[in-house]
């Protein structure tokens, strides 16, 4: 394992945090005894290239400082390899973290388990979700919620969980039901309208909307939710379950654990980690074991 750590950093994440929270991530690394060289970037692309070159270089471990996006970023530079990712998260969501349980706002204290992981070898391989060539550690949403993750993209004046629900009141507005196309596993395509369907890899998005609630992050499987056509006086009762988990048990809810999915929807955009991924149609294919992540389990760091 070499000494050298980079720091993958948002400047901008948490309206600032980001800036902030690198200093004490790095010092708890370098108390450790590890060098640290930071990485930022002229915008994203550049950042992923330089993240991209700092893995490929043979750098120790890829510590990501900032909210929900930086992390869907490091994903793209270090799925598939060995370089483990350390989590700082310092964002307005944090839901990669907070499926994790790994620390929320607190860079002293994450900058620490990341050098405590890597010298005892603390690392946990999870899978990912995979579209294309982009990889997301969370949820893939489409429909309801994504429309709800666009407006909530928009507006800058206000943070955090608030901002979603505010989202949530505007999108009723406009609301109607959705006619998809899903193929589970690779099977014949069945049309149904619905809400919404949200792809986990992750149980959380939104800041810790629990959507998908009883995903987890190394059993090789897709948790599938699909929110059925419903009424918005129904949908105003059921939405605010999805903070406890507990609108899984409704009858307009139905969960399908699988290892891939294709869907198909006109006027539908995707979001994966927060992130715009693009129109459907889309296929998400889970990946067993595709990221090694700091820690965040106990498995031996080879």
């Amino acid at each position: 394992m070499t000494s050298e750590i980079t720091l993958f950093v948002n400047p901008t994440a948490g309206r600032g945090r980001g800036a902030r929270a690198a200093q004490p991530a790095a010092s708890a690394l370098r108390d450790a005894g590890f060098s640290v060289r930071t990485v930022l970037g002229e915008d994203a692309d550049d950042a992923l290239r330089r993240a991209r070159e700092a893995v490929a270089g043979g750098t120790g471990a890829l510590i990501a400082v900032g909210g929900d996006g930086m992390m869907s970023l490091a994903l793209q530079a270090v799925a598939g390899t060995l370089t483990p990712l350390g989590v700082v998260a310092v964002g307005t969501g944090n839901d990669f973290a907070r499926a994790l349980g790994m620390p929320i706002r607190d860079p002293a204290a994450a900058g620490r388990l990341a050098a405590e992981a890597l010298k005892g070898g603390d690392v946990r391989e999870i899978d990912l979700g995979r579209v294309g060539e982009r990889w997301f550690g969370s949820v893939l949403a489409s429909g309801f919620d994504s429309r709800v993750n666009d407006r909530g993209n928009r507006m800058r004046w206000v943070g955090g969980r608030f901002k979603y629900d505010l989202a949530i009141l505007a999108e009723l507005a406009a609301f109607a039901p959705i006619r998809y196309r899903m193929s589970l596993d690779g099977g014949p395509f069945r049309e149904t309208e619905a809400t919404l369907v949200a792809v986990g890899n992750g149980s959380t998005y939104g800041g810790g909307m629990r959507i998908c609630a009883d995903a987890v992050m190394d059993d090789g499987l897709f948790d599938v939710t699909v929110v059925g056509d419903c009424s918005r006086a129904t949908l105003l009762k059921v939405f605010p379950k999805v903070y406890k988990g507990t609108h899984l048990g409704h009858p307009a809810v139905t969960v399908h654990r699988v290892s891939s999915i294709a869907l198909e929807a006109v006027g539908v955009t995707a979001y994966a980690d927060g992130e715009p991924l693009g129109a459907l149609p889309l296929t998400a294919t889970c990946v067993p074991g595709a990221v090694r992540v700091l820690g965040a389990g106990s498995d031996p760091l080879l």
